[in-house]
């Protein structure tokens, strides 16, 4: 049986995964205001579409904050560490719970989503600077809200952008953060998806 709970354990994550990293990169790249019209971000709108459209009536936005991706997030969340929890053979644990690790989870992969999002644009700003490939464009429309106000504190250094070793340091520390928390309220973090 062993056999069938790792089976189910990574076709469960995966599967959460993936969508759960589509519905969150279409929601930041809509708080980002990045360009609709770009292929990935279609791509992104036809594939998560399906489970919004119903929602979206209900819940209303909060200013740029699509807060009914946000709720289909957190059930995502929820009902992929309840399925995990159970492969296991484990009881599943009360509502509220699930809901924080959920939240945790969720947090988690944003911080996720901005760390390779920063890294691959430092890296492709030197394999193919000055690049218009629709993936560039995109990677550097999500990270800027969050590198300029770097930028506006550190002093010009000639050419030479340190500001992602600033935005480096808050996420691990973000991340120190989030563990602690999830370490505290007892979150299995091999059944959470995002930690």
């Amino acid at each position: 049986m062993g056999a069938l709970q790792d089976i189910g354990n990574l076709l469960i994550q995966t599967f959460f995964n993936l969508y759960i990293l589509a519905l969150l990169l279409r929601l930041l790249l809509q708080v980002a205001r990045a360009d609709f019209y770009n292929p990935i971000s279609q791509f992104l709108v036809k594939a998560t579409q399906p489970v919004l459209k119903p929602v979206r009536g209900k819940i209303p936005s909060i200013g740029s904050i699509d807060t009914a991706t946000l709720v289909i997030v957190l059930l995502l969340q929820i009902i992929a560490t309840a399925l995990l929890v159970v492969i296991q053979g484990y009881a599943i644990p009360n509502p509220l719970s699930l809901l924080i690790w959920g939240a945790l989870g969720t947090v988690g992969m944003v911080i996720n989503i901005y760390f390779v999002a920063i890294l691959a644009s430092i890296i492709l700003s030197w394999v193919a600077p000055g690049s218009y490939n629709p993936a560039i464009l995109l990677l550097h429309q999500l990270t800027e809200p969050v590198m300029k106000p770097f930028r506006k504190l550190l002093p010009s250094m000639g050419g030479l952008d340190l500001s992602p070793i600033f935005v480096f340091l808050t996420i691990n520390i973000l991340q120190i953060i989030l563990n602690h928390l999830a370490a505290s309220t007892g979150l299995p973090t091999a059944y959470v998806i995002g930690i």
